[in-house]
């Protein structure tokens, strides 16, 4: 196989082994007798404490949590090599052609001021292949002997400086540092990362080998020609801003909708088209005239047909029922009288 599916491979945690409670030393099973006094003479009593202590040995002092929390890791095989398809944690193994590694990081437009995190970094080819570019490069990975020999690629190749491997779990790794993502996931394992990785910082830039992420469409797609055969597709996305909601700006409201990548609305009274968001980049156009602005949290600022232009997020209101501030009691509800049963006279 030709192609890399990103593997971590399930592993038993190794025995804890348990410290400081055996070391402790017994108390004496009984203590020496009193000397006794007697009557006839009364010397200053000696002090009669109970029987002379033996001094225990000290214990080993406690473990400080930051410590105690450093579990022993299982050790890694350093005659370990790796076989394509060796079962891992959640998929199989199977290494990324070396020229889609250089594709998928040519589609991030990866750089020296860059930190890449590759998930599921296997044997370390990708982060390698970013740290030589300059960047910071970090692989997660669960399998302790590929992290071990990603490790030694690594020292082999120069980058040690630049390129980290952590053994950890994917799902509970912070990705918040990250400008590039590269991964080689199985569907399914893409759209359980899909909602943390659309929290990520706005320009955020994401590649996978081959796999999507359902109906968030890619922003671009490639194909590897030439000596690779299988797995050959990289995609990309770049993180959007949110935008849905409602935005005050001279010219009459902006209303938008977002999905993903795509927004749609009204500016004022008229029907906007072509919207579409890069990272925190917005553009669509009004009635044949193109806007674009930069999304900052609740602000964009841009240029439109009459120049620059600013809008501002409109915050929702507090919910019903909540004080607005006017110190009026709300009126109670009027309450209609039940009208009198008529009562017919007699003729």
């Amino acid at each position: 196989m030709r192609a890399r599916v990103r593997v971590w491979t399930a592993l038993l945690a190794a025995g804890i082994v348990a410290f400081g409670g055996a070391a402790r030393a017994q108390a004496p099973a009984t203590a020496p007798k009193t000397p006794k006094t007697t009557t006839a003479q009364k010397p200053a009593a000696p002090k009669t404490t109970s029987a002379p202590k033996t001094p225990a040995p000290k214990a080993a002092p406690a473990q400080k949590p930051a410590e105690a929390a450093q579990e022993p890791q299982p050790a890694a095989n350093p005659s370990f090599e790796p076989s394509v398809g060796q079962p891992g944690k959640d998929v199989v193994w199977v290494p990324t052609p070396q020229a889609l590694v250089d594709k998928m990081l040519d589609m991030a437009g990866v750089t020296p001021k860059d930190y890449v995190m590759d998930l599921g970094s296997g044997d370390g080819r990708t982060v390698i292949t970013a740290a030589k570019r300059g960047a910071t490069a970090v692989g997660i990975e669960y399998n302790p002997d590929m992290v071990a020999l990603s490790q030694r690629n690594a020292v082999t190749e120069g980058v040690t400086a630049r390129a980290t491997f952590r053994k950890a779990d994917l799902f509970q790794t912070d990705f918040s540092k990250a400008t590039v993502i590269t991964m080689f996931l199985l569907p399914s394992i893409n759209m359980q990362l899909r909602p943390k990785l659309l929290d990520l910082r706005p320009g955020t830039r994401i590649v996978s080998n081959s796999f999507t992420m359902e109906d968030w469409e890619p922003d671009q797609r490639e194909t590897v020609e030439g000596d690779c055969v299988n797995w050959c597709t990289a995609l990309l996305w770049i993180v959007p801003a949110k935008v849905a909601g409602n935005w005050s700006v001279s010219g009459g409201p902006l209303r938008l909708t977002q999905e993903f990548q795509q927004a749609s609305g009204s500016l004022g009274s008229q029907p906007i088209a072509d919207g579409r968001l890069r990272g925190d980049q917005l553009s669509f156009t009004v009635g044949g005239s193109k806007y674009e602005a930069r999304v900052v949290g609740n602000t964009m600022t841009g240029t439109g047909p009459n120049g620059a232009w600013k809008a501002t997020k409109i915050v929702p209101a507090p919910a019903a029922g909540r004080a607005t501030g006017s110190g009026a009691k709300p009126a109670a509800p009027a309450t209609a009288k039940p009208a009198a049963p008529a009562t017919a006279k007699p003729k």
